[in-house]
């Protein structure tokens, strides 16, 4: 039986390491079949199992506490995922400054890798293609990146589309007016932008015309100049409407389009327009296409396991159809 001890930087360090009913501890005492006690302002770990592991996982999860991340079941099973793939080195690119406060006083970070190299590259490129599953943070990103853009006087006004693709010919069966028609598609922006702002700066930017949410088919025939433009749910684009997108970029503007190429819900017929756009741009400088792995989900665990048993499906499908 091996045994090893890490010292904690802090009480509230430890604290974050143990987890609310020691939650954390309990999943690494599991994931690496060892048994992990506080002693004498740390942690010990003892135990013929992979004593190693854990000690790599603890090591990390308390240095994502120390930069003042939060910790939760997320954090741990990312972590442990990371260990047991040999790359929990970097988990180092995590912590920092964050990327923004929400409304509410949340100082927001990126919670993995992925995540982190994603909004990096929103920072250092005009246009980013954001490509991955549900649940990895593409639009809520991209959006605080916007209001970091926003609040740093880089850009003036803020502009969020998406393609209306699910309404076709539902949509004259909704009611009220347009505008009315096509909130309920458009939903998920004006959520990330309450939690941003906070619903009386929202209202007065949407007012002045400084945010503006709109289905894509208002974007054709302008220019949009000083501006942070994210285009949602972009595989439910046409190969037309992404060019179209792409062509009203104007001065002193950014770009960030987000999608998943596994949820098309284009007719047979049609062909997405992110995926084309994806072989299109493909080492145009400026422009960087960032793909998310199901590591990088931060929802429920299970929304892991889903994507993880869909993939899995496909994958078989596609071998007995060769």
């Amino acid at each position: 039986m091996s045994e090893k001890f890490l010292a904690a930087d802090s009480p509230e360090q430890l604290s974050a390491l143990f987890g609310q009913l020691d939650g954390n501890i309990s999943r690494i005492q599991k994931d690496f079949n060892v048994t992990v006690v506080s002693r004498d302002g740390g942690v010990k770990i003892i135990g013929d199992g992979d004593t190693e592991g854990a000690e790599k996982a603890l090591r990390a999860i308390m240095n994502i506490a120390k930069n003042g991340s939060s910790v939760n079941e997320q954090t741990v099973r990312y972590v442990t995922s990371m260990v047991a793939d040999g790359v929990e080195e970097q988990l180092q690119e995590l912590g920092g400054d964050g990327i923004c406060v929400t409304a509410s006083g949340k100082i927001l970070r990126p919670r993995t890798v992925g995540q982190k190299r994603y909004t990096d590259a929103i920072r250092n490129n005009t246009i980013v293609l954001g490509i991955g599953p549900a649940g990895t943070g593409k639009t809520y990103l991209a959006v605080a990146m916007a209001v970091k853009a926003f609040r740093e006087h880089k850009i003036k006004k803020i502009i969020l589309t998406r393609p209306a693709v699910e309404a076709g010919e539902k949509l004259g069966f909704l009611p009220g007016d347009m505008q009315d028609k096509v909130d309920p598609y458009l939903r998920p922006l004006y959520d990330a932008l309450f939690d941003m702002f906070g619903a009386e700066s929202f209202a007065r930017y949407m007012e002045k015309g400084i945010i503006e949410v709109a289905p894509l088919a208002y974007m054709r025939g302008r220019t949009l100049d000083e501006a942070f433009i994210i285009l949602d749910e972009a595989q439910n684009t046409t190969s037309e409407q992404i060019k179209m997108f792409l062509t009203r970029l104007g001065s002193e503007s950014r770009m960030v389009i987000t999608g998943d190429i596994t949820q098309i819900d284009l007719p047979d017929t049609k062909r997405s327009g992110l995926v084309e756009a994806i072989k299109v741009l493909k080492g145009i400088d400026d422009i960087e296409i960032h793909r998310f792995s199901e590591k990088d989900v931060v929802r429920h665990r299970l929304v892991q396991d889903i994507i993880k048993a869909y993939e899995k499906y496909s994958e078989g499908r596609k071998n007995n159809h060769g």
